[in-house]
């Protein structure tokens, strides 16, 4: 989503900014924050040579055949180099990277580390730059909460780091302020009078950050990112109505948003909330919000979501008037803006991997840039102000995912580092998309991922549907994939009804169908591939996270026949359980979660028909299941009672518990436990040769 706003949630979790990429945000710890900032000062060194042997040892893989596939570890750790961002001018860059055996926060000029500041545990979600020499960094922490003031027991609570590189020191927002020490929504950040400020949604507390909440919703401060000082700019909804912000390049207040969720009415009003109402929606599912800036001075864009699962996006002068509908007919997914004037300069269409940009000479060397990278999955990352230096992501064919700084003027291209350096290109297994057709005719399409150096020729199978399940894989280099390639399986990743990716008409063949259609989609794409010769689908496991974990716990209860094995993260078991944590948000009973649960998935006594726990009696395959403690999004309780069902029943099953790990496998050593156990369940069940 776009930096100047936010979307509300479906699933009842109010205001998620584009930058939080993992739940709601309440509160904060700010010891573990002030802890790193004290890191700061002492840990600088230079690593232009720590970064010169990396990228030797990089260069020695490339082309080397290997006798032995890679070690699971390989693809189980986190990425070697991860969340690159440009500075404004282009001479910096920071990134998150393993050095030396620590995982860092770097800020390079040069060739030399200007900051480096260890991150240990500390889950860093995302980078931005404020000019050149502010770097803000968001982490998240799952943290448990009084259930009397949330209904919700345990939550995702996001933090920004400010790195001033220039002092080398860090700050937290709101630290040592009557804001709780946490981050609830990001709306840019602006220069005035020389000084740059960052504006944040906070909740703020009776006696300072230990107190208590005066409210569950944000107010908008603006903080002096050299000073950590801020002040209310804006007030929260009094009447429990969740508020968003568009802040304008002087930092005045440019139009609110207002939403609640029990009714689905959204209002945007010019200015702040008194200002006059210029648009309205009644959002049948999911709530409006503002993308940003518009495409020239005075205006700004807004979404609305449509029927069919998509967004429609509209161009408003500022102060009210006519809106102008954007890119009819197409599905935009997210907007890029430009860092000298803040206006919107690109966009990028669901299921594309590069923008969209507006200016033709920008556009012209984005073209140039991804003919550069024949044959791979190339993601436009970050740029310069002035578009002439690029950070580049690709992926596919034998490449495990490769960072690249461009220069458009000099006409290079450098290797900034390799997200798995431990896999070599000839041990990475080859990716390709793969055409098929559900049974009653719709048209699907799958990523197929093959053994390096071997035929395509009856292969064992594992089938890896995709979280969600609103989401899609691309033919790209997929971690938990390529270490079951490297053992010699065939990965099959489908794209069933209801994936984004595939248009309006796809997204909408799902409604209803979780475990009915969406499900037989999945078995369907393992019939193609066993008629042409591929697969043999008698030797096949299925192994899925969150929505996937779902798919694979109904492919063998609410499935027969089809799998020797299944492989559970994070999955949903008990659907009437999913829908009342869903929905259990304290102001939300009858709000947009309840409207999207009946719309996508259903109600009442259909659920048992669609859960497998209700059918664990008839499970026909060993099951694993794998779950966190700290899972926000699908609780830890789902797998455990589908294990108690399983052992009821005198079924097969594993159960495997990641202490301290939430939804998205953020901890190395977890991610490391879950591919050790699911590897070797799958090995157990389902032996490669």
């Amino acid at each position: 989503m776009a930096a100047g706003g936010g979307k509300i949630s479906p699933a009842g979790r109010r205001f998620q900014p584009h930058m939080l990429r993992c739940g709601a945000v309440l509160t904060g710890n700010p010891g573990r924050v002030k802890s790193l900032a004290g890191k700061l000062g002492a840990r600088m060194y230079r690593l232009l040579i720590a970064l010169a042997i990396w990228l030797a040892a990089l260069g020695a893989f490339e082309g080397q055949a290997a006798a032995a596939p890679p070690p699971l570890a390989a693809y189980g750790g986190l990425p070697g180099v991860e969340e690159l961002q440009l500075s404004p001018s282009g001479e910096r860059y920071a990134l998150v990277a393993l050095v030396a055996g620590k995982r860092q926060l770097v800020v390079v000029e040069a060739g030399k580390a200007l900051v480096t500041l260890d991150t240990g545990d500390v889950k860093v979600r995302e980078l931005m730059w404020a000019g050149d020499n502010f770097v803000l960094v968001v982490t998240t922490k799952t943290y448990g909460v009084d259930r009397q003031a949330f209904t919700r027991g345990r939550l995702e609570v996001a933090q920004v780091l400010v790195v001033n590189v220039a002092k080398h020191r860090a700050k937290a927002v709101f630290d040592h302020s009557d804001q709780k020490n946490g981050v609830w929504g990001y709306y840019r950040a602006r220069q005035r009078d020389g000084r740059w400020y960052g504006y944040f949604g906070g909740l703020t507390v009776t006696g300072g950050g230990t107190g208590y909440l005066v409210s569950g919703h944000p107010d908008l401060f603006e903080v002096d990112l050299e000073t950590g000082s801020g002040r209310q700019v804006a007030p929260r909804a009094d009447d429990g109505h969740h508020r968003g912000w568009l802040v304008g390049p002087d930092g005045a207040v440019v139009a609110t948003q207002d939403y609640s969720e029990r009714s689905g009415d959204w209002k945007l009003y010019a200015g702040k909330s008194d200002g006059d109402q210029i648009a309205q929606s009644r959002e049948p599912l999911d709530g409006a919000y503002i993308v940003g800036p518009g495409r020239t001075p005075g205006t700004l864009v807004y979404a609305t979501s449509r029927d069919d699962g998509g967004e429609s996006w509209f161009e408003l002068p500022e102060r009210g008037g006519q809106a102008q509908p954007l890119f009819a007919g197409e599905d935009p997914a997210r907007a890029y803006f430009d860092p000298r004037t803040g206006l919107m300069n690109g966009v990028r269409m669901e299921g594309a991997q590069a923008p969209r940009m507006f200016d033709a000479a920008h556009a012209a060397r984005l073209r140039g840039t991804l003919k550069a990278f024949p044959d791979l999955w190339v993601n436009l990352v970050s740029w310069n102000a002035d578009f002439t230096r690029l950070i580049v992501f690709t992926s596919g064919g034998a490449d495990s995912g490769t960072y690249w700084l461009v220069d458009i003027t000099t006409g290079k291209a450098d290797v900034l580092g390799r997200a798995y350096p431990g896999v070599r290109d000839a041990e990475v297994g080859p990716v390709r998309m793969v055409d098929y057709k559900a049974a009653d005719g719709l048209a699907l399409r799958g990523v197929l991922t093959l053994p390096a150096g071997r035929e395509a020729r009856n292969l064992p199978l594992v089938v890896m549907p995709h979280g969600g399940p609103w989401t899609h894989d691309d033919p790209v280099f997929d971690w938990w994939a390529q270490a079951f390639a490297s053992r010699g399986y065939a990965v099959f990743q489908p794209n069933f009804r209801g994936s984004t990716g595939g248009g309006g008409a796809l997204y909408q063949a799902g409604l209803g169908q979780w475990g009915r259609k969406m499900q037989t989609d999945i078995s369907d794409g393992v019939a193609e591939l066993a008629r042409q010769g591929i697969v043999d689908a008698r030797r096949a496991c299925i192994v899925g996270g969150s929505y996937g974990g779902y798919a694979a716990l109904a492919g063998v209860t609410l499935q027969h026949g089809l799998y020797r094995c299944a492989v559970s993260y994070a999955g949903v078991a008990d659907m009437g359980a999913l829908q009342i944590y869903q929905t259990d948000t304290g102001d939300d009973h009858t709000g947009s979660s309840s409207r999207f649960w009946r719309r996508y998935i259903g109600t009442g006594a259909t659920l048992d028909d669609i859960s497998p726990k209700a059918h664990a009696a008839q499970a026909d395959a060993p099951i694993l299941m794998i779950h966190g403690k700290d899972d926000t999004v699908v609780l830890y309780a789902q797998s455990q009672s589908m294990e108690a069902a399983l052992k009821r029943a005198g079924k097969p099953v594993d159960f495997v518990t990641l202490d301290g790990e939430d939804h998205w496998l953020s901890s190395e050593a977890t991610r490391q436990a879950l591919l050790a156990a699911s590897v070797a369940f799958v090995i157990k069940n389902n032996p490669p040769d």
